[in-house]
C-alpha cells in the first residue's frame, strides 16, 4: 500500500525525471523544475510548473520519509531525506530554515534532487578511451600564474581554481565575490552555503543555504550540509566564510574536485590567508603537519587580498 501512495504522490514529478533524455532534475523552490539533460550543449533547462507547490513537496519529502524510515524535522530534527525511488532514481531533499532561495523565505524553503535511473547505452569510446590514443586533458589546470595581476585572477577564474577571498572587516570580500559571480557562465547552477544571506547570485539555478551560528535549533551542521551540496551537482560552490566550524569541511570539500570553489577568511595578507585556513582546520584536526598543509594550500588556492585605509579599498595581492 505505501509504494501505491508514493507512486501517486509522484506522478506530477515523472514526466520531468522519468524520461531517458534526462540526467536529473533539480528544485530550488517551488513551482519550478530545473531539468540536467544527457549531453545537452546548454545542460540545466527550466520549466515551470505550478503543481510542484511547497505543500506538495514537503508532503512528499514527508512520505518518502516515512516509507523508508528516515528521521525528517527541520525544525528540530534531520531537515535532510535521502533514498532510491522506484525506478532507481536517487532521492536527496531539504526542508526548513536552512533553504532559503530568497529574502521572502522567511519560514524556511524546500530544495530536491531526484536522479535519472539509468545512462543512455554508453561505450569507451564514448569515454575517449581507445586502444593506443592519449588520453583526453578535460578543463586541465596549468597553474599558469601570469605577471599581471588583473590576469591571475581572470585564469583562475577562467579555469575553475578555488579561490580565498581574503580581508579584514570591512573590506569588502563578499561585495567582491557578488561581482565575481557576475562573471561565470550564467547557465552555471551555484549552491551557496552561508551563516547569513550576503551573497547576490544571478545565475537563476541557484539555491542558498544557511547555517545560523546563533539560530540553528536542528541537527543540522557543516558536515551534513556540505554532503548535501555534492549530491545535488552544483557547478559553483560558495563555501561561507571560513572559521573553526566549518574550515576542515571546507578543505575536504577542495579535495572533492569540483570547480569554482569560493570562501572568504579574514587576514591581513596572502600569507597569513593561508596561516589562518590551516591553523583553523588544525582547531578540528591536530593531526594534520601544518608546514604540510600550508605547502598543499598554496599549489591548490588562489588567494585575492584585499585591503582599506579610509574609504579606499584596493585589491592588494593576487596569489
Amino acid at each position: 500500500m505505501s509504494n501505491v501512495v508514493l507512486e501517486s504522490l509522484l506522478r506530477p514529478l515523472e514526466e520531468f525525471y522519468k524520461p531517458s533524455f534526462v540526467e536529473e532534475i533539480a528544485i530550488n523552490h517551488a513551482g519550478e523544475v530545473w531539468m540536467r539533460l544527457h549531453g545537452a550543449r546548454v545542460p540545466w533547462v527550466s520549466y515551470q510548473a505550478e503543481v510542484l507547490s511547497k505543500q506538495y513537496l514537503i508532503d512528499l519529502i514527508h512520505t518518502v520519509a516515512n516509507i523508508y524510515e528516515r528521521p525528517f524535522d527541520p525544525i528540530h530534527g534531520m531537515p535532510v531525506v535521502y533514498a532510491t525511488l522506484p525506478g532507481n532514481h536517487r532521492f536527496t531533499a531539504i526542508a526548513g530554515p536552512n533553504v532559503q532561495y530568497d529574502e521572502n523565505d522567511v519560514t524556511g524553503g524546500v530544495a530536491m534532487n531526484i536522479r535519472g535511473g539509468g545512462a543512455p547505452e554508453t561505450s569507451f569510446e564514448n569515454y575517449h578511451l581507445e586502444r593506443g590514443r592519449p588520453l583526453l586533458k578535460v578543463k586541465p589546470r596549468e597553474n599558469v600564474r601570469p605577471d599581471d595581476p588583473y590576469e591571475r585572477l581572470m585564469s583562475a577564474i577562467n579555469d575553475g581554481s578555488p579561490i580565498l577571498i581574503s580581508g579584514a572587516t570591512a573590506t569588502g570580500k563578499t561585495t567582491f565575490l557578488n561581482h565575481m559571480l557576475t562573471l561565470i557562465d550564467k547557465n552555471s547552477r551555484v549552491i551557496t552555503v552561508e551563516d547569513a544571506r550576503e551573497i547576490r547570485v544571478p545565475q537563476q539555478n541557484r539555491v542558498h543555504f544557511v547555517l545560523s551560528r546563533t539560530e540553528q535549533t536542528n541537527d543540522m551542521n557543516y558536515a551534513r550540509l556540505l554532503d548535501l551540496v555534492v549530491r545535488m551537482t552544483p557547478d559553483v560552490i560558495i563555501g561561507g566564510e571560513i572559521s573553526t566550524d566549518n574550515a576542515s569541511i571546507l578543505w575536504e570539500m577542495l579535495g572533492t574536485g569540483h570547480d569554482h570553489f569560493y570562501t572568504t577568511i579574514h587576514a591581513e595578507s596572502a600569507e597569513a590567508a593561508y596561516a589562518a585556513f590551516a591553523d583553523r582546520i588544525l582547531h578540528t584536526q591536530p593531526a594534520y603537519d601544518r608546514t604540510d598543509l600550508i605547502a598543499e594550500m598554496k599549489k591548490k588556492i588562489r588567494v585575492v587580498q584585499l585591503s582599506r585605509d579610509g574609504a579606499l579599498r584596493a585589491v592588494t595581492e593576487v596569489v
